[in-house]
């Protein structure tokens, strides 16, 4: 997420790439391209997230008028204020800072990937839909990964071939 740019956002289609991620390496923010071509990929964007976005870029173009020609030449869509990418550190900390006010201590940044992945399982949402929005190898991985905490979806399935052959079982 901190490695996003604009041009990596389209908000007319309600889309990113993910081309890049932001690392902190011997002590520098480096901008690294995806390791593997499932790493690359276009991932749909909710409304009210491109909504968001729409809003954030206004902010953000009326920061960058404010600060002039001290606003870096980066388009990074996720800055500390200033123009500048965030550390992934300080965001770790903002983040348990607001887990913990909203009663979740503990949880880290990167649970919310789990929490997204767990979400669109439990929606029913196809396992290989998930699977590469996540950028996952294969859909087997996902459900490997994920399907001991949805133990529900037995009992969809069981409910579903109730429903298509329920009259024929009896």
């Amino acid at each position: 997420m901190l490695g996003l740019t604009w041009s990596a956002i389209d908000l007319e289609a309600g889309t990113l790439r993910v081309v890049a991620s932001l690392q902190l390496i011997a002590g520098e923010l480096v901008s690294v391209e995806p390791k593997t071509d499932r790493d690359r990929r276009t991932v749909a964007l909710p409304p009210a997230t491109v909504a968001l976005l729409r809003r954030h870029r206004a902010d953000q173009a009326r920061r960058r008028l404010v600060m002039g020609e001290a606003w870096p030449t980066g388009e990074i869509v996720c800055d500390r204020g200033d123009g500048h990418p965030m550390n992934p550190t300080t965001l770790s900390r903002v983040f348990a800072r607001i887990a913990a006010a909203a009663g979740v201590s503990g949880t880290r940044f990167h649970d919310l990937r789990h929490a997204y992945a767990t979400t669109l399982l439990a929606a029913n949402v196809h396992p290989k839909v998930v699977s590469d929005a996540l950028g996952h190898s294969s859909a087997a991985f996902t459900m490997d990964t994920y399907q001991h905490l949805l133990p529900s979806l037995s009992h969809t399935a069981a409910a579903a071939i109730e429903a298509a052959l329920g009259e024929h079982l009896g």
